[in-house]
């Protein structure tokens, strides 16, 4: 039988059994379909596949981790089952994240987020595990490097996207990874002493790594990070949350003075779904800023309704 490489594959996902008997299955591109199929992996892969399966078993031990393998650039999740097989999920990613006008936000949206690039304070991104966030603040970097130079400096657990080194006519891009919780803050402590212009933070989960992005924020830097939420409200008081436990009642200053957007996400069927609301230097900023400095974060959705209606308007303009 002719064996072929997994590299010509159609997959998006890649499901191994490591650990059991089960048959390796993918799952190809689910935009535009109304049934989610999963393809046993054909005959004619299974070499490559023993090959794959033998690279990770070799070199990976950790829950989750990168992957490249004859090309491909992919992120590893491992899991136990209860039925006790242990598996791996192999999602394919590419090198350099996508540009940022062709996630699926609105372009109104986009060129607003694009002039975000000139000033400091915070960018927040929420949403659930696998929704996409890591691109938009990696495509979002990639953007303000390219268009208006600076040093950016991510760090990540781990490094998703391949940002390090020079982009466009004077940007420059570092990355470190981080394994540990207690790592976080001490790497953004550390990142300040390199004077960057943009930082980017993979994921906000402990009190001093709150404490330490707030501080970045409003100390000249530009800082993009992540946080697991389900709403743009729950986005901000857990950030708002995690920071009190540092500082206590400062965080809400911090938070206020700093925030620049805040941007949820999730991805369908159909693509990107977003709601954001956007401060900057506008009339929408001291909305924002107040609410957060009166504890009344849950204000945050009129706010983003009153935006989206106003973009709106300005997309049927343009068309």
């Amino acid at each position: 039988m002719f064996q072929k490489s997994l590299s010509t594959l159609p997959f998006v996902d890649l499901y191994i059994c490591l650990e059991g008997d089960a048959a390796p299955h993918f799952q190809g591109s689910m935009k535009g379909l109304k049934k989610h199929p999963n393809i046993i992996v054909p005959p004619e892969y299974q070499d490559d596949l023993q090959r794959l399966i033998a690279s990770i078993k070799k070199n990976i031990n950790d829950d989750w981790a990168m992957l490249d393998f004859d090309g491909m650039r992919m992120r590893a999740v491992f899991f136990r089952a209860a039925n006790g097989e242990k598996w791996v999920v192999l999602r394919r990613v590419k090198n350099l994240p996508p540009p940022i006008d062709s996630l699926g936000f609105p372009p109104p949206f986009v060129a607003q987020l694009e002039k975000l690039g000139t000033q400091d304070g915070l960018i927040l991104v929420c949403g659930a595990t696998g929704q996409g966030k890591t691109t938009t603040c990696c495509s979002l970097l990639l953007d303000y490097m390219n268009r208006y130079g600076g040093v950016g400096f991510t760090i990540e657990d781990p490094v998703e996207y391949n940002l390090a080194g020079p982009h466009g006519e004077s940007g420059y891009c570092f990355q470190v990874e981080v394994h540990e919780d207690h790592e976080w803050a001490e790497m953004l402590r550390r990142s300040l002493r390199c004077h960057p212009k943009y930082i980017f933070i993979g994921e906000i989960c402990t009190p001093d790594a709150a404490n330490q992005l707030l501080r970045a924020a409003t100390s000249g830097h530009l800082v993009i990070a992540t946080v697991h939420a389900g709403s743009l409200q729950e986005g901000l008081e857990g950030l708002l949350q995690l920071a009190e436990e540092f500082i206590g009642e400062r965080a809400k200053q911090l938070l206020a003075s700093s925030l620049l957007a805040v941007i949820h996400q999730s991805l369908g069927q159909l693509g990107m779904r977003s709601r954001f609301a956007i401060a900057g230097h506008s009339n929408q900023a001291a909305a924002i800023r107040g609410i957060i400095r009166d504890s009344q974060i849950g204000q945050i959705t009129s706010i983003s309704d009153q935006q989206h209606a106003q973009l709106s308007q300005k997309d049927k303009a343009i068309i």
